[in-house]
């Protein structure tokens, strides 16, 4: 079986300062909420030899089409913080809202609500913070309520002296029930497992991946691995089917995990890049987004790897157009309701960007020089690509979400670094019983 594959740019925000994480809300009522948080680290200055400050910004957006005259995203609200290593949304609403939890430089974990206005406006508002420990980072953290219910809402949150802490939040407040040293650097990341939150894995800097089992207590792991070969940065568990976990590193590669058995992983697949994060599909159980650093963000086909081929995952789409380190990336559970209709790709695979067939849109190679020239006319409106505009009413996905759908259609965001770059953008995927060798990445 092949793929036909096309990725469309939708719009490119300028963040300013240097953005790490994109995260669009998973609470149904907030499916068109998107926020980012930025990192800028600011050099002392002067002859006192001050040390650097972190500083950075959260943004938060709304994804709305009233027209093809302007561009989807539009800014509700910007807020300067310290700054920003992990954001991720609260999978089911906390007091009746949506809550952002955000793991901030000065070692906080805070919490923000999605207000919204009498006037119908939305806004974050402070909810609660706690910080884990002083002279440290707060790295990641993940939400104990990956399969959409939980009466038992907690967080685990990871830090630059390579501990791991598990909280809890009830009636709106942070409570610490406990922290324990995990990892000899930095703990990069930290997640629960879906399935049985008592479960919580880690990976770090001494190239180490560790299981913990909260029931047994934090003194020793349940099994650690040292299959990867250098930092482990990127832990998410597959909402859909028990006992799979995804793992990437510096080492540029994703394995996949089945949790009843870690000495060996199912699969393994070369990326390019150090694997910085990884996002399991909202609604499709076999489909999983990586940000690459140095090697753009790549959508994997899992499923023969989960049924035992052992062979690596096929790269069904890739997203080449950040001009620097690829590390936000999230899918939307916007539906979208159509297909683009049949007209030049923005992205291909790199390599079938020197190919002389097709209509390729080499100026897409650099969007920050070219954004104005690829998506406004003449007269400085915005081109709408062809693109179908969302469903008023939010779903819980894709549009053509089942296993066996000949097609489907994602919405998704990402971000990159050093060229302080967010861009929306979707993919369209349809099976295709014939070879298409230049789309294979």
């Amino acid at each position: 079986m092949a793929w036909k594959s096309r990725t469309r740019n939708l719009q490119v925000f300028d963040t300013e300062l240097s953005a790490d994480t994109v995260e669009w809300c998973p609470v149904p009522s907030s499916h068109d909420i998107l926020a980012c948080g930025t990192y800028q680290l600011q050099k002392g200055t002067g002859e006192d030899d001050a040390p650097p400050s972190r500083t950075g910004r959260l943004y938060l957006f709304e994804f709305r089409r009233e027209g093809s005259m302007s561009p989807p995203l539009t800014e509700l609200q910007r807020m300067d913080t310290p700054a920003i290593l992990d954001l991720k949304w609260c999978h089911v609403p906390v007091s009746g809202g949506a809550v952002l939890g955000m793991a901030a430089a000065t070692g906080e974990l805070q919490l923000y609500t999605l207000s919204e206005s009498q006037e119908g406006g939305r806004s974050l508002q402070a909810l609660s913070s706690l910080e884990v420990g002083a002279e440290r980072l707060a790295l990641s953290l993940d939400w104990s309520t990956g399969r959409m219910h939980s009466s038992d809402v907690r967080v685990v949150c990871s830090d630059s002296a390579g501990c791991v802490s598990v909280l809890s939040l009830a009636e709106g407040t942070l409570t610490a029930l406990s922290q324990w040293k995990a990892h000899d650097f930095e703990a990069w990341i930290s997640a629960f497992s879906y399935w049985d939150t008592q479960l919580v894995y880690s990976g770090g800097d001494d190239c180490k991946l560790k299981g913990w089992d909260l029931r047994l207590g934090p003194s020793c792991p349940i099994f650690t691995s040292k299959r990867h070969s250098m930092g482990v940065c990127s832990i998410h568990s597959n909402p859909h089917r028990e006992h799979i976990l995804a793992t990437g590193s510096y080492d540029e590669q994703v394995l996949l995990w089945d949790g009843r058995n870690m000495r060996q992983p199912l699969s393994e697949s070369p990326m390019g890049g150090g694997v910085w994060r990884l996002k399991w599909h909202p609604t499709h159980q076999h489909l999983l987004l990586a940000a690459c650093m140095h090697n753009d963000f790549h959508i994997l086909h899992c499923q023969q790897a989960l049924e035992g081929s052992g062979g690596a995952c096929p790269v069904v789409a890739s997203y080449i157009l950040h001009n620097s380190l690829a590390y936000g990336a999230d899918w939307s559970q916007l539906s979208l309701e159509k297909p683009a209709p049949s007209s030049p790709p923005a992205a291909e695979p790199k390599e079938s960007l020197t190919e002389s067939g097709g209509h390729l849109r080499i100026q897409y190679e650099s969007p920050t020089a070219s954004f104005d020239t690829s998506l406004e006319d003449d007269s400085g409106q915005y081109i709408a690509e062809g693109t179908a505009a969302p469903s008023t009413t939010p779903t819980a996905g894709p549009a053509l979400n089942s296993e066996d759908s000949p097609s489907m259609f994602s919405l998704l965001s990402s971000c990159s670094f050093y060229d302080h770059m967010l861009h929306v953008w979707r993919w369209d995927w349809t099976p295709d019983e014939a070879p298409h060798e230049s789309e294979q990445c």
